[in-house]
Parts: structure tokens; C-alpha cells; sequence
């Protein structure tokens, strides 16, 4: 699947080439890459709101537009457009009955999401009046409206804090179910490792290459930083190339997980105390820099 635009003066843009891709029943998918890498192309494309130039798109055999208007899927942009006097309620009611939600249940079900997304004291209040985490909250808790076989979130947790960052992994979690696929595109590499199952890695326009996230491998070289209470020289002793700085933190150059363990267990038996080991790159992180060809920060 291909999609090239044209500009003003005539000349093609390939936003996305050659793109083909598989998303499960049941599968959490993240969609990664820097500014302009196609992502948001993508997202429209499954839409239904663009046509591929070339290829074929679809959703359970329909084509995209058909299968949204036919069957609904729930989609939260990264920037919610809406008519900043409206109430938060008076958004959700209407947003419900462009959602398909039958007038009977459609008190019950804005009344629902409201307290599913926490924003009862927002109830009454104008969009304009919110947030810009709280406005996300009204966008998470529209796509909560109706039962949908397909979920979009695009950039979800920009302009949340931390504890509604926690909420909404906690969101994913139950919306996951073996007859529905769910699609995050996001900046955030370490929100994709916790919620997903697999990532697709895209870059000027083209996905460099997937990844599945849901089980590390042992095998993998990964470079780690230890807090070290007491026994430092025993920890660098263990692991040839380490660097033990002046706050106590070990910089322990790539080494595979068994030989992680085997290290540490070996400086633990000589009385060495730690208090946290932590990577400095996720499998991700690393798949994501080799792939968009920018090394960490």
C-alpha cells in the first residue's frame, strides 16, 4: 500500500510507500516513528478519510470507509476539533449520537464514560474552560461511547499527567479482547513497550521493522545502569568495561541477561548491596534508534 500526494507546484510527496502490514483480532499495535515519518497518513488511511495511490487497504475484508460507517471505530486524534462553548456533557451527547448510541441508552452511556474518565466536576463546564489533560479526557472518554471491533488512539496521553497516564494503560488493558484490534501511534517508547504487543517502526514513509514487544529476549546485548549501595569494586570486577561513577551508579557496558544475572549474583555473594539495575535503552528503544538512524540522547 502506497500514498503519494501532490504539492502546490506539481511535484509528488510519498508519504507512504510500500507499506503492508497484518493487524490481529485480539492485538494491541504500536505505530512509532519521528515527525513525519507517515504515521498520521496511515492512521487516515484506515480511516477511510484518504484512498492508497496504490495497493489495497482493508478492515475484515470491507474496505476502510465502509467498514467505519457500517460497523464504527473508536479513534482518538491527538487533537480533539470541537466547538470549544459546547458543555463537556453537551460534547459527549452529541459525539454519542453521531456514535450510533440508541436515544434509550444514550443518557446512561455519556453518564458511564464520564465517570470511567473521572470529569463528573467538568460535567457542565465549556471545553474551552479545560485542560489540556482534562480536554484529552473528554477525547478518551468519547471513544468509550459504543462497543467498537476497531480502536485508534493517536499520540493518547499527550497532555495527561501521570497518574491518568497510569489510567489510561489501565484503559487499554480492558478494552483488550480476542474479536478487537487496537492501534496506538505514539512518540512515547515506553508507553509502547508496556502496552502493546507488537510495534511497527516507520520512517519516511516506510516501516523499517516490527517489533514484538510482549517478551524480551535473553540473548539480546543491552547496556545497563546499577545503583550500587556498597561493593562497587566487586561489581566492576564482574563486568570488564564497567564504570562506577561518583554517586554509586555502575555503567555496565552491553552484556547479554545470563550474563547479567551471573555477575550480579557473584558481586551479591561477596556482600555487594544493589537497589536497582535499569537499561539504559529498551529492545525498542534500540530497534527504533538503528531503524530511524539516530543514536540515544
Amino acid at each position: 500500500m502506497s500514498k503519494t500526494y501532490r504539492s502546490l507546484l506539481g511535484r509528488e510527496v510519498r508519504a507512504v510507500e510500500d507499506v503492508t502490514l497484518d493487524v490481529a483480532p485480539g492485538e494491541v499495535l504500536g505505530i512509532a516513528g519521528p515527525n513525519g515519518a507517515g504515521k498520521s497518513t496511515i492512521i487516515s488511511l484506515l480511516l477511510g478519510f484518504l484512498k492508497p495511490t496504490s495497493g489495497t487497504l482493508s478492515i475484515d475484508g470491507m474496505e476502510p470507509r465502509a467498514f467505519v460507517e457500517k460497523f464504527g471505530v473508536a479513534y482518538v486524534p491527538e487533537l480533539m476539533a470541537l466547538p470549544t462553548h459546547w458543555t463537556t456533557e453537551g460534547a459527549l451527547r452529541r459525539l454519542a449520537v453521531l456514535a450510533g448510541v440508541p436515544t434509550s441508552r444514550l443518557t446512561a452511556e455519556v453518564d458511564r464514560v464520564i465517570e470511567s474518565l473521572a470529569i463528573g466536576e467538568h460535567r457542565k463546564k465549556r471545553l474551552k474552560t479545560l485542560s489540556k489533560g482534562n480536554f484529552q479526557r473528554v477525547g478518551l472518554a468519547q471513544a468509550l461511547l459504543m462497543e467498537t471491533r476497531v480502536v485508534i488512539f493517536d499520540e493518547p496521553t499527550h497532555g495527561l499527567d501521570p497518574v491518568w497516564t497510569q489510567k489510561f494503560r489501565e484503559i487499554v488493558a480492558s478494552l483488550k479482547r480476542a474479536d478487537r484490534a487496537i492501534i496506538i501511534a505514539s512518540h512515547n517508547l515506553d508507553e509502547l513497550e508496556r502496552l502493546t504487543d507488537r510495534v511497527a517502526i516507520i520512517d519516511r514513509g516506510r516501516i523499517q521493522r516490527v517489533v514484538t514487544v510482549s517478551g524480551a529476549s535473553v540473548t539480546a546485548l543491552m547496556a545497563y545502569r546499577v545503583r550500587v549501595v556498597t561493593g562497587g569494586d566487586a561489581l566492576v570486577a564482574r563486568f570488564p568495561g564497567s564504570v562506577l561513577g561518583a554517586n554509586g551508579d555502575l555503567e555496565i557496558p552491553p552484556v547479554d541477561v545470563p550474563t547479567l544475572n551471573a555477575g550480579l549474583a557473584a558481586a551479591i555473594g561477596t556482600g555487594a548491596l544493589i537497589s536497582a539495575v535499569i537499561p539504559r535503552e529498551s529492545a525498542l528503544e534500540q530497534a527504533f534508534h538503528a531503524s530511524v538512524g539516530a543514536g540515544p540522547s
